[in-house]
């Protein structure tokens, strides 16, 4: 019997193909698809849903200890980058869960594969009880990453980028042991569990919290003295590997600083500063947890052409499924890595269609979507900065993340321009600190030209508004 006569044997195989269950599919999607398409603009809220909405703002409020970052309840409908909150008003999501929806809202898509999800026989993937999916989700995971040289053979599946980071940490230290220590750099995010709060390099989020894990700090990539900024990161590594020998198991790094501010590095100063580490017998680990497919490639050690030199990299956000990937030589003795729950069916499901579009959509490449997308974004933040004068330091990122310093760059200024962004219908989110930097995180399997120059419209209303309440204008 070949394998098409045994799937098709499948009782699993049949509900799939049964064709009560394709009508019902395909109504769903026209129904969903008939209704979004009213979808296509920005809009203020509907008065007669606003008092009730306001009061289920601060209802959940105060359920959840503390009012919500945005005054945002989605009704659980969009199209493309624009979504439906419940009070009837419709934004352009350009922060997207903070990169978490690339397929924006109501993507047929994904509603096909949230259908196939609910056909499955668990809500939830886990240790004991995993679906194929799981398998077709990491073996394309993998392969992705074996695409140019990396030597990266195994993958496991985790519900959130904190727990895939966490798995990073165990694996590299149970490897290294005896040594303790965690290299990481300035203004580093690897998370807010009791240990990634340690290697996060804000203080703030350790408040009340005891010390699990030792972190030394490198100074990262400079981009306006990239050669100096090299030979200090060596510097400093070396100094701390003097103090502490042959105690760090890890060298943690953000290829892109994320929360940071989408600080960049380059292909040559990570060549130098990893190949120092490995001379210290250091994992190299890349979080990519908000990097993951938003770069020339899916990976960004790919994109920088780090593929021989790194150990250990986790993923997430996009990927809606989240995942630690490894090297043979990092395989970890049984138990170290398990959980219950890896994720759920629909997040894989999702997450397998998510990567499969992203290659099929041209997103990837050296002239692909992500990078065009961003030129454009950068173009238009351009023409904002020669209109306003000092109103945008930069722009920062590559690909799907974009970001720029605006006007003084104090946290007030970003937060304050944020919540105009939004009020005008743009939503955005802050990142780093002196300075604060306005980032965007589009969605990159939705999102066109014609979406960003909304953006920039909206932005250029929201800046002459914020000149005027600062006073630094007339009205």
């Amino acid at each position: 019997m070949n394998s098409t006569t045994q799937q098709s044997a499948l009782i699993a195989e049949r509900i799939k193909n049964d064709p009560r269950v394709l009508e019902a599919k395909r109504l769903i999607l026209e129904a969903v698809n008939e209704h979004r398409s009213a979808i296509t603009q920005i809009s203020e809220a509907d008065p007669n849903l606003k008092v009730d909405y306001d009061a289920m703002l601060a209802a959940f409020g105060k359920i959840r200890g503390g009012n919500l970052y945005f005054p945002y309840l989605a009704s659980g409908v969009g199209n493309g980058p624009f979504v439906e909150l419940a009070d009837g008003s419709v934004k352009l999501d350009f922060i997207t869960g903070i990169g978490v929806h690339g397929f924006g809202h109501s993507d047929p898509r994904l509603i096909r594969a949230g259908i196939d999800a609910a056909l499955a026989d668990t809500v939830m993937q886990g240790n004991l009880q995993q679906g194929t999916i799981s398998y077709e989700f990491a073996k394309l995971l993998v392969s992705l990453a074996r695409e140019s040289g990396s030597n990266i053979e195994h993958c496991f599946l985790s519900t959130s980028g904190a727990m895939a980071n966490e798995n990073a940490l165990k694996i590299a230290f149970q490897k290294h042991f005896p040594a303790k220590r965690v290299l990481a750099f300035d203004h580093c995010f690897a998370g807010r569990t009791l240990a990634l709060a340690q290697v996060t390099d804000k203080a703030a989020y350790r408040i009340g919290l005891p010390e699990t894990i030792a972190v030394d700090y490198l100074p990262f990539f400079d981009q306006k003295n990239a050669q100096e900024s090299t030979r200090r990161t060596i510097q400093v590594m070396r100094e701390l590997l003097h103090r502490h020998p042959n105690d760090y198991a890890c060298l943690w790094t953000e290829l892109i600083q994320g929360e940071g501010g989408y600080y960049v590095g380059s292909r040559e100063y990570f060549r130098a500063v990893f190949s120092e580490a490995k001379k210290h017998n250091m994992a190299i680990i890349a979080d990519e947890v908000q990097t993951f497919c938003r770069t020339s490639r899916p990976y960004a050690f790919q994109h920088f052409g780090l593929d021989s030199l790194v150990d250990i990299v986790t993923v997430g956000k996009i990927s809606q499924a989240c995942a630690t990937l490894f090297t043979p030589d990092y395989n970890p003795k049984p138990g170290l890595i398990s959980q219950t729950f890896t994720a759920s069916s629909w997040a894989i499901h999702a997450g397998l269609v998510i990567l499969k579009e992203l290659q099929a959509g041209g997103n990837f490449g050296d002239d692909g979507k992500n990078l065009q997308l961003h030129a454009h974004f950068v173009a238009g933040l351009e023409n904002l900065a020669n209109k306003y004068p000092g109103s945008v330091l930069g722009p920062f990122g590559v690909g799907g993340m974009v970001a720029f310093t605006a006007f003084d760059g104090s946290m007030k200024t970003a937060k304050d321009l944020v919540n105009i962004f939004y009020e005008n219908g743009l939503m955005s989110f802050s990142a780093g600190g002196q300075p604060t930097r306005i980032r965007f995180l589009m969605p990159l399997g939705v999102t066109e030209p014609d979406h960003i120059d909304l953006a920039i419209e909206i932005m250029d209303k929201s800046f002459a508004r914020w000149l005027e309440v600062s006073g630094q204008t007339k009205k």
